[in-house]
This record gives C-alpha cells, structure tokens and sequence, in this order.
C-alpha cells in the first residue's frame, strides 16, 4: 500500500491525471449543438426540412451554446486544480465552439432588426426589370416574380437611397458585354442572357441554407451611353436580411471597375 510520504515524493503527473468529466460533457455537448447548429442551414439546402424548420433548429441550437458556454466555464474551473492543463483546455475549446454556436444566429437576428422586411430590391423603383427566363424556375416559389410597387419601393429609398441606375460611357452593346462579364465574375448561375432585348438574368444560391436571390439586368441606349438597371429578389422569405441590396451594390462595384 502507498502511504502519504510515497505519494508526496511521487506526485501523479498531470498529464497522468484523469480528465474532469464536466470538460468532457461541455465539449460533447458543445459538439451537438454545433453539428445541430450546422445541419440547421445543410438540411433546408438538402431539402430534408422547410427553411422554417431549419430557422427553429438553428434558434434552439443557440439556446444550447449558451448553455454549454455556461457548463464549459464550470467545467474549466473544475478542471484546473484536478485534470491540469487537458481539462482545461477542452473546456475551453468547448466554450469558444459554444459561444460561435451562439453568436451566428443572434449577429442575424441582430442584422434583421435593421433591415426593412422586404426582398426585391431593384436601381429603377419606378420601371424595374422584369424577369422572363427565371420565372418557370420559381414556379414553386412563395414570392412571386412580380413587383410590388410602392408598397416596397418607399421601403427600399428609405433603407437604401444609394442604389441607383448606373450610366456607363458605352454603346449599348459594349455596355451589354460588360454587365455580362461582371454577372459571370460575381459567380452567379447565368440563367439567360439576350443582347436583342438587352436582358441579363442570373441566380445566387447561399452555401449554408442553399436560398436562392434571382437577378434580372437590364442595358438600355441612352445616346451614346448606355443605363444598366439591376433587381434582385429572393424566392423565399419576407425580409432578405439586406442581402439583395448587398448583391447590388457588390455587382454596380464589380461594374465600374
């Protein structure tokens, strides 16, 4: 038998320590949530549940971080004084992997607050482009490929006056090449593209919840210069989070450089 004087003399090694079981319940708690949190927005893309359900999943999912954030803070003070440095540092793994698990949904949320509820966002409110190409494609679409006037065109100048038609100095049929050529760089799925009528259409698709915005644009003469005018709508949702605005104002960016 090893006595109090033996076991001073040959202290356990704490690398030799067994791991605290509350780090090792915070990290495999902490590694639920994340793959909940991550299958959320995987399986809305993969149509194994509605984006409605994905949403529900993705919010109970933060809910957890908080609280496997909360357990990993435990777990780390349990962790120092009995398991050493391995305990610690998983808990502290699972803290981080927690609070991302958390912080993701509510940056969102956060970031929809301030974002008016609407999803077709377009340079001409007045006489927007109108999609041809793409409308069988969102036959089964919630939101309609129509324009809702000024029900959301006030919205639209009140949250982003800055997006406007864009006037380039070119003949239409240059300036047709060029809207061509930033669709095409922007990495959006070329749907149809018609220099007759001056018409550009195109679909962005989001990797994590796989939503897809439809984009139509539109090259008109104007003298020797030609207009271009964008819309980007999104197929589902009441609000887009900003996101059609943001896939303008990226693409007018793309089209002036």
């Amino acid at each position: 038998m090893i006595n109090d004087t033996e076991l001073q003399a040959h202290p356990v090694h704490p690398a030799r320590r067994p791991m605290s079981w509350l780090a090792v319940v915070a990290f495999s708690l902490a590694l639920v949530v994340a793959i909940a949190g991550a299958m959320a927005g995987f399986g809305t893309r993969w149509n194994l549940w509605t984006f409605r359900t994905g949403f529900g999943i993705l919010r109970y999912a933060a809910y957890g971080g908080i609280a496997v954030a909360v357990i990993a803070v435990a777990a780390a003070l349990h962790s120092r004084p009995r398991s050493g440095r391995r305990g610690f540092i998983l808990s502290f793994i699972a803290l981080l992997i927690g609070l991302v698990t958390f912080g993701i949904p509510w940056q969102t949320r956060r970031s929809a607050a301030g974002a008016p509820p609407i999803h077709d966002i377009t340079t001409d409110t007045d006489n927007p482009p109108s999609f041809v190409a793409v409308v069988p494609l969102r036959a089964d679409a919630p939101n309609p490929p129509t324009y809702e006037g000024e029900t959301i065109a006030s919205q639209q100048r009140g949250a982003y006056p800055d997006i406007r038609p864009v006037v380039l100095d070119l003949p239409p049929d240059r300036a047709f090449q060029r809207a061509l050529d930033a669709a095409e760089a922007m990495g959006w799925e070329i749907v149809d593209s018609n220099a007759a009528e001056g018409r550009i259409e195109a679909t962005d698709q989001t990797f994590w919840f796989g939503f897809k915005d439809d984009v139509v644009i539109r090259v008109t003469p104007l003298e020797a210069r030609s207009v271009v005018d964008v819309r980007s709508k999104s197929r589902v949702g009441r609000g887009d989070l900003s996101t059609n605005a943001r896939h303008i104002r990226n693409y007018v960016e793309r089209l002036n450089t």
